[in-house]
């Protein structure tokens, strides 16, 4: 059932589009906020928009879906503490490799985990070199958050990404909002205008906020990690970027992180682009349903 509700305060009206989801017993409700004193015109629009989004959200995972995903939490939540520090070390070392190299870096996992963790140095470029180091602060950075989401987090996450491994005369751009037209090799999708990147960026920012205690956590970082990309807010390094505060979003929810495998690359560009294209978020929720369901090292 859905529904426009309107609540008067200070003599204004605010209307919301609701959904009711029936559960079994339980009735969940899921709100979307459409604007302030809006004539019959403009609210008609929003309602539009809000039912879209309101039945692409409520539909993305099925109940065995998330029953799986229940269990995924359970078990994840038994984990021993006495193994945390040997699982950290294997789950950074997969994560680093994988998510630098689905953007080109040549490391090896073996490369990888001994640099981080043995200090041995491998012979390949010293951005190679730094973008895997740089990874693992990030990673570090994230694990030791105590807020939410927000933009000086995003900001501070770009500045150690990106450290000493961009051209000198993009520097400028480190922990800032693009200046510059970006573009995404091998998609159709346009990343928006570079004055419009901080203006979309507090749109998703707000959109989370209001929707972080309302969706199943797999749904709220999939579309955050999707909306992320869909912006590109930084000359470089937002696919990294973007899988770090996917499973910033997926730990803080009490759920294991998840790895995207190199090897898996094009299955994930296809779903980015799907719902960056098509707005259909579907097919990149089911790859990291697949993945964290499959997920052989827990942290």
């Amino acid at each position: 059932m859905v529904y426009t509700e309107i609540k008067e305060k200070g003599g204004r009206k605010y209307f919301y589009r609701v959904k009711s989801i029936r559960r079994g017993k339980d009735v969940n409700k899921k709100r979307i906020y459409l604007g302030v004193d809006l004539d019959k015109r403009k609210l008609s629009k929003k309602e539009a928009d809000a039912d879209k989004e309101l039945s692409l959200l409520s539909t993305l995972l099925t109940k065995s879906e998330e029953t799986e995903l229940k269990k995924i939490k359970e078990i994840y939540l038994k984990q021993l503490k006495a193994t945390e520090e040997n699982r950290y070390e294997a789950f950074v070392s997969l994560f680093t490799y994988d998510s630098t190299s689905i953007e080109g870096n040549t490391l090896t996992l073996q490369e990888t985990s001994q640099l981080l963790f043995e200090r041995v140095t491998p012979r390949k470029s010293l951005r190679e070199i730094n973008e895997i180091m740089n990874h693992k602060k990030a990673f570090d950075y994230l694990l030791n958050c105590e807020g939410d989401l927000n933009k000086k987090m995003i900001l501070n996450l770009h500045k150690l990404v990106v450290k000493e491994t961009l051209k000198e005369e993009l520097e400028n751009q480190i922990g800032k909002y693009r200046t510059l037209q970006v573009y995404i090799r091998g998609t159709e999708w346009m990343p928006p205008k570079p004055t419009e990147v901080a203006k979309e960026m507090s749109y998703l920012l707000s959109w989370y906020t209001k929707n972080k205690n309302k969706l199943h956590p797999l749904i709220l970082a999939t579309y955050f990690h999707s909306a992320f990309e869909t912006i590109h807010p930084f000359v470089d390094g937002n696919g990294r970027v973007g899988r770090l505060l996917m499973n910033f979003v997926l730990r803080k929810n009490k759920y294991p992180m998840i790895n995207i495998p190199s090897k898996n690359k094009y299955r994930y560009y296809e779903g980015l682009e799907e719902s960056q294209v098509n707005g259909n978020l579907r097919p990149l929720i089911k790859f990291l349903f697949d993945l964290l369901r499959d997920e052989k090292i827990i942290f």
